[in-house]
């Protein structure tokens, strides 16, 4: 089997969550109502963000770039473990429920990536407004309930083939369906609970030198 990585971004890549971190910063009273109804499930993960996004305005763009490029931190091993993928041939996509106008710049100097796969924001109107460019297919168990917003089982079932070993890397419940496709998870946080679980198999992470071990272990013996 060849491994192939899919990896989460806020709260993976980085040491927190990014737009928690924003929102906490910029709009800290109107998102905490959102952020609560997203932690209970009560709305879709897309129209949280949605509503979340539409309380800042297109004129902070810079500032909120800026603000996360300032305060947001790499979870230490990335760039080894990045670098360990790329000189062993494997396929390492980011999947993430953020968007593209911050993790981009981010990523930036790790890359290059087989794909950064993530929601996209139009800076058209006076709010900003988020648009889902990787939507659920007829296979996400949310397709005719509520969305995803970006459907991580989905890019993995577009991207995937038969002989891939899918190793699917997070920390919370936008991971979750994505942990169900995986033949091994490497998790922390809410999606390690939701492993244990689901008993879906698994290892704990701190750091990416954790991951690298763990991937250097599968290719190596």
């Amino acid at each position: 089997m060849k491994p192939i990585i899919f990896c989460d971004f806020d709260g993976t890549i980085t040491e927190t969550d990014n737009i928690v971190s924003l929102m906490t910063h910029f709009v800290p009273e109107q998102s905490e109502k959102i952020a609560k109804a997203m932690m209970a499930q009560t709305i879709s993960f897309k129209d949280g963000i949605t509503a979340m996004f539409e309380l800042l305005s297109t004129n902070q763009k810079d500032d909120i770039i800026q603000y996360l490029l300032e305060t947001a931190v790499i979870r230490e091993g990335f760039r080894e473990f990045v670098h360990y993928a790329q000189e062993h041939n494997i396929p390492f996509y980011i999947v993430s429920g953020g968007v593209d106008f911050f993790i981009q710049p981010m990523l930036e100097k790790f890359g290059p990536f087989s794909g950064v796969y993530c929601n996209s924001a139009d800076f058209s109107g006076e709010q900003i407004t988020i648009v889902y460019l990787n939507s659920c297919d007829a296979q996400c168990a949310k397709f005719t309930t509520q969305s995803c917003g970006c459907c991580k089982p989905t890019v993995m079932r577009k991207v995937t083939q038969p002989d891939h070993f899918k190793i699917v890397i997070g920390d919370s419940i936008s991971d979750f369906e994505a942990a169900k496709q995986a033949d091994l998870v490497l998790a922390r946080e809410q999606l390690l609970d939701h492993c244990k679980d689901l008993q879906v198999p698994y290892e704990p992470f701190n750091t990416f030198y954790d991951c690298l071990e763990t991937v250097k272990k599968l290719i190596e013996v």
